[in-house]
């Protein structure tokens, strides 16, 4: 990621709020997940076999698991509930950014509506509104403000939020790099049993056992975030042109030429503003929304007591039922009447830039109501006036306020568009931290809101297909026929995701878990038949975009795999390594090295060409392996974990650094090199502590170590005591001959004579500098592949690696401390 390095990194924060069942790590102290349930009472019968399943490990424990759980202070990285004077801040900040979309919806909901079914009695007006304002209720209401909001990932939203959740509970990760250690996270948290229990581990072990689970779901959360960037495209154009159209029936002589005109220079002035911030954009934007939503409510109420008050007869659903019954082109009308929930993914999608609380408070307080008198107001107006169905809204305001409402609309349309925008860089930078979408520029606009992002490249591209589009539609109702399908998809996807969620991990009552996707499944479904029917009309636009997306994010993401199971393939041996010798064959000179690669275990086999190409290698090398894992924030002290590789004259060690999707990585390369040498220091003082602690207490005859056997009673779990402290330290003597030990803790008072000359050895090698080992590797098919597989791994994904962002780690790197060696592997 690109210029992130001023932002300050936040702790990471778990919800307390809600269930009770849910603990953090901090309160099981240093005992494994497994052993706090040991210590359950297990009174309920079949409860044995149900914890044994549920403490199952895998085949090797590897000594990582003991530094996650030992790290001083895990856990306590709670935020606390913002003051209420904060919150309601957000919540008027909000207005900005979520609602603009969900605002400006009256501008064409009832001409989109009645230009499929014309209005020839009160029927289709009472019908139409029955409609609208039900699907408001049901939808923005009480799915995303009462549900899905709850959904959360620490204050994340959207569809690659929910897939973390899921795949921190259960095996789903496509990319096969996740270790024990990780779940050990505090912003992991663990569950105590339940009554649903059993539910939630047959889900479990059906989405780890069977592969096309796990893809069917990657696909599901790949298509829901591509859908998402169609609608950052589509909501602009519709947004835009809709308020600009007002102009046609004002002055003349503005035709579709001036209109495109001027919705193209709208767009570019809205996304020139993105770079300043989400945080500024709101704050300059929010007032506007209020006027805005101040003035819907204003006229609806002055339209609803002139005209008909008795419009209010459509809160009887029963004239939804009329509706269809008379009008034979009713089916058609939904696609129009859906466009009423557009931006509501927004939401949920925005959720990271704000706040659950200020979210719920601005739309039960604000947009809610104000909707509903907008929607009424105008169906008053029609009761009367039903001609003036093409142009309701504008023909529906006063005449002496016209020019201000055009002008606030106008405004207010234009902002509308910031909350695709702003969820389209979110869900952007979830799937590349998630290894789904290639590396791109991430600016954090924002010192106090993480989630707060700008994406030149993805604004870019937005604006540019804004404009494409504009230009080739000219027309608002084209661009509704492709809205509605973007949208009812996502929220699908959505409904989809979230009950999963709910079986899986909230363990929610069986009832009320497959209510929720029978009442909101059934609705998004039946708008979603309905506005698949405008397929041919303009709806084969967003599928097409998504289409594209859900390409280029299932390449990249099926690349990176078959590259990183290259290099678990092609890893050394460690009898090779011990042919070596502890010069490894060469010369050894002070210095650090720092060979970046992207395994969690094994000596990557970039190491030999560097052994094969230099002439000396450093005195210390260190593996470092910079991992994202599924949860929003790592905290600073549990992100590094240290092992030693090879016996200890080889000065080998591996260090992976651990990041959230929300983290921000603001250390420079001297930073970092700080950072990692103090680690490695404290790493060197425990792990002699520890050798000497347990060869006391073998020598005391006090040393007894408890031996139990794992799945296939060759591994062993050893559990010493120390300092008083009751933890674990797991060991496999027969791989790679590593043993671990926490690197939190400052270590002995006494220093044994090789922890001195360690010490000794990693200060000059400190002050000799650091180099950076990097590697350039590639992936190509081999001659015997099917040509899709060529097609795809040598020019497809080839494409995308040498056009994407270089890593993380390698942006902060001095170019000229950098050793580069290329690689390729054959898959």
């Amino acid at each position: 990621m690109g210029n992130e390095d001023e932002i300050e990194e936040g702790n990471s924060s778990v919800d307390t709020g809600g269930e009770t069942r849910w603990v953090d790590g901090s309160e099981v102290g240093l005992e494994s997940p497994e052993q706090s349930f040991l210590r359950e009472d297990d009174s309920r019968e079949g409860y044995d076999l149900m914890r044994k399943r549920l403490a199952k490990k895998p085949r090797r424990v590897d000594s990582f698991d003991v530094e996650a759980m030992e790290v001083a202070g895990a856990g306590h990285h709670r935020s606390k509930d913002l003051p209420l004077n904060v919150t309601l801040g957000l919540a008027f900040q909000t207005l900005g950014v979520v609602y603009g979309n969900l605002g400006t919806s009256p501008l064409y909901v009832f001409s989109d509506v009645f230009s499929k079914v014309p209005i020839s009695s009160e029927v289709e007006v009472l019908g139409a509104l029955s409609l609208v304002l039900y699907t408001i209720a049901f939808i923005p209401l009480a799915k995303y403000v009462f549900v899905v909001l709850n959904a959360n990932d620490n204050g994340e939203g959207g569809t690659f939020a929910l897939y973390s959740l899921i795949s921190r509970y259960a095996s789903v990760s496509m990319l096969p790099n996740r270790q024990p250690a990780d779940e050990q996270i505090s912003s992991f948290r663990l569950k105590l049993p339940t009554p649903e229990l059993e539910r939630a581990l047959n889900i479990k072990e059906a989405l780890e056992s069977r592969t096309y689970l796990k893809t069917a779901l990657l696909l599901l959360v790949l298509m829901g975030t591509s859908m998402v960037i169609g609608d950052g495209i589509l909501t602009p154009c519709i947004s835009v042109m809709s308020a600009v159209s007002g102009l046609q029936g004002e002055i003349k002589g503005f035709g579709t030429g001036a209109l495109v005109g001027v919705s193209v220079a709208i767009l570019l002035v809205l996304f020139g503003i993105q770079r300043f911030g989400t945080g500024k954009i709101a704050f300059m934007f929010a007032p506007i929304l209020a006027v805005w939503f101040f003035s819907l409510g204003c006229i609806g109420l002055y339209n609803l007591v002139k005209y008909d008050i008795t419009v209010l007869r459509a809160v009887n659903p029963a004239y939804i039922y009329y509706f269809f019954r008379k009008n034979k082109n009713a089916w058609s009308a939904l696609g129009g009447c859906v466009l009423c929930i557009t931006g509501s993914e927004a939401m949920f999608a925005d959720l990271g830039h704000f706040s659950v609380r200020s979210i719920q408070i601005a739309f039960s307080c604000i947009v809610f109501p104000c909707l509903l008198l907008a929607y009424t107001g105008q169906a008053a107006y029609l009761m009367n006036k039903p001609s003036s169905a093409d142009n309701i809204f504008y023909d529906s305001v006063p005449s002496i306020l016209f020019w201000p409402v055009f002008v606030v609309a106008t405004l207010a349309a234009t902002i509308a568009s910031q909350a695709m925008i702003s969820a389209t860089f979110s869900c952007v930078k979830q799937s590349m931290a998630l290894g789904c979408f290639p590396r791109l520029k991430i600016i954090h606009t924002s010192k106090k809101r993480m989630g707060q992002i700008y994406i030149p490249v993805m604004n870019y591209f937005l604006m540019t297909m804004c404009i494409i589009v504009v230009s080739i539609f000219q027309s608002t109702t084209d661009i509704a026929n492709a809205y509605g399908i973007a949208e009812v998809g996502v929220m699908m996807v959505s409904t989809t995701l979230v009950t999963l969620v709910m079986l899986l991990i909230w363990q929610t009552n069986i009832f009320l878990a497959l209510c929720f996707p029978l009442v909101f499944g059934s609705i998004e479904f039946t708008y979603l038949c309905a506005v698949l029917s405008k397929l041919l009309a303009g709806g084969w636009l967003p599928l097409a975009f998504a289409t594209c997306f859900l390409t280029t994010m299932y390449i990249w993401n099926y690349g990176s795999v078959l590259k990183y199971r290259s290099e678990v393939r092609e890893t050394i041996s460690m009898d090779f390594m011990l042919e070596l010798g502890s010069t490894l064959g060469t010369v050894r000179v002070p210095g650090i090295g720092l060979l970046y690669n992207e395994l969690v275990q094994g000596i990557p086999s970039i190491f030999g060409q560097f052994l094969l190409t230099l002439p000396a290698i450093h005195s210390t090398i260190v593996f470092v392996c910079i991992k994202y894992v599924p949860v929003p924030v790592v905290p600073q002290e549990e992100r590094f974990l240290f092992r030693r590789i090879c016996p200890k004259d080889y000065h080998m060690f591996r260090c992976i650094t651990r990041y959230g999707y929300k983290d921000v990585r603001k250390e420079d390369h001297r930073v970092f090199e700080q950072l990692l040498a103090e680690s490695l220091e404290k790493f060197l003082r425990r792990e002699a502590e520890d050798v000497a602690l347990e060869s006391n207490l073998r020598a005391a005859d006090l040393g007894s170590v408890s031996v139990r056997s794992l799945d296939s009673g060759t591994d062993e779990l050893r559990v010493p005591l120390i300092l008083g402290r009751q933890g674990t330290m797991e060991e496999d003597e027969s791989e790679e001959g590593e043993s671990m030990v926490s690197s939190s803790r400052v270590g002995s008072e006494e220093i044994d004579p090789w922890l001195e000359y360690e010490l000794s050895a990693l200060r000059e090698a400190t002050e000799s500098g650091f180099t950076y080992l990097l590697s350039h590797t590639m992936v190509r098919a081999r001659k015997e592949s099917w040509f899709i597989k060529k097609l795809v791994i040598n020019y497809l994904y080839g494409f995308l690696r040498r056009n994407c962002r270089a890593g993380a780690g390698i942006l902060r790197m001095p170019h000229v401390n950098i050793i580069e060696v290329a690689m390729i592997y054959m898959v």
